[in-house]
């Protein structure tokens, strides 16, 4: 998590006191000041939320509304089918360049008069320019909160507030009111539980989070455990596993790009990169993305250069995100390789100067709770 400024710079969330109250550890993270972990700890939070319910701040995400004819501008700019996603549904989708790399990855909400976008912190500024460069109409959402309840006790507890929120699947959204407050709520998150995204005005955010932590089955969860639910479910982190030099089909995301515009598909390319993109689609890309179980108890972080011996040999690889699963209790790590690397391959990671063995598996790590 890096340091993006001095700590004067930083933004802070709507819920910064409600966090504090809590006993929660800031740290600077994409120029915001975000509750890292709270009293109880990052594993204990991690824990609670794949058996109960964890509450997020995610204020710090970019949210932007979209007019209603806006399907077909930003299509020009993601490999996704924007115009057919029908209202009351929600799509995974990403930016891409002239190289077929990606710029950022993203959800968009279509509701009956327009579209509701919500793009990483991290690259916010540089995805609204983006945004602004190419599409109309482009309207910033800066006087909205987002949070997410995680877990498997999460249709529950909101549904304690929002009783229609019980009827949802994967991927709807729905709007409701909630004393007085317009909620978009989304059924979807980046822990690889069951739950719900909640957007939502920035002034009602405190009242609404407090009646969610009222239920004894909720309590927050910080940044430290949000990275490693989403870690243990195989989920990509910008500037990890997505980044301007990897493309959709080397991170394992070519499931995200709908047949209509794939090649024969009837609105085919017309996107960034599109040539890149479509040819891996068919020819398969120079590299892969892999989940590797390291043997032992010491976990290999982002950056471990894997090998394809445990001396000598080359290097194939390297780690993009790793460390420990406490579901698991084991670590767990998530690779890019190159893309003639058996998959059965036992690989190595170099560890402080010791080359440690690790066995490459499916992901997601843990069985998805997701409500289909």
């Amino acid at each position: 998590m890096a340091d993006t400024g001095a700590a004067e710079d930083l933004k802070t969330l709507p819920l910064r006191a409600l966090h504090a109250a809590h006993e929660a550890s800031f740290v600077p993270f994409a120029g915001w000041e975000m509750p890292v972990r709270y009293g109880p700890g990052v594993m204990a939070e991690h824990l609670w939320c794949r058996e109960k319910a964890g509450l997020f701040d995610v204020s710090h995400m970019g949210q932007v509304w979209l007019g209603v004819d806006a399907g077909t501008a930003l299509e020009a700019l993601v490999p996704m089918d924007v115009t057919g996603l029908k209202p009351g549904r929600q799509r995974y989708a990403y930016f891409t360049n002239a190289a077929g790399g990606l710029l950022d990855d993203l959800m968009i909400a279509r509701h009956q008069d327009g579209l509701h976008l919500v793009v990483n912190a991290a690259c916010a500024e540089a995805d609204i320019a983006h945004l602004k460069a190419h599409v109309p109409g482009v309207e910033v959402l800066g006087d909205r909160a987002l949070l997410a309840l995680q877990g498997p006790m999460a249709e529950a507890a909101m549904a304690g507030l929002v009783p229609q929120a019980a009827d949802m699947r994967f991927m709807d959204v729905i709007r409701a009111p909630w004393e007085g407050a317009g909620l978009w709520i989304s059924r979807s998150g980046y822990t690889g539980e069951d739950g719900f995204e909640v957007s939502l005005p920035a002034d009602a955010a405190e009242a609404f989070a407090r009646a969610l932590l009222s239920d004894d089955r909720v309590a927050p969860i910080g940044l430290g455990a949000r990275d490693s639910l989403r870690l243990e479910a195989g989920l990509p982190l910008y500037g990890q596993e997505l980044g301007p030099d990897i493309t959709p089909v080397e991170a394992g995301l070519a499931w995200a790009i709908q047949k209509v515009r794939r090649r024969g598909g009837d609105r085919e390319g017309g996107f960034p990169g599109a040539d890149v993109i479509l040819a891996q689609l068919e020819a398969g890309a120079p590299r892969r993305r892999a989940g590797l179980l390291p043997e032992g108890r010491a976990p290999m972080r982002g950056g471990t250069r894997l090998f394809d011996a445990e001396t000598g040999g080359t290097q194939v690889g390297h780690v993009t995100s790793g460390g420990f699963g406490p579901s698991l209790g084991a670590p767990v790590a998530i690779a890019l390789l190159d893309a003639g690397v058996p998959e059965h391959a036992t690989l190595y990671g170099e560890v402080r100067g010791k080359r440690l063995p690790a066995r490459q598996v499916p992901m997601p790590f843990v069985e998805p709770g997701y409500k289909r």
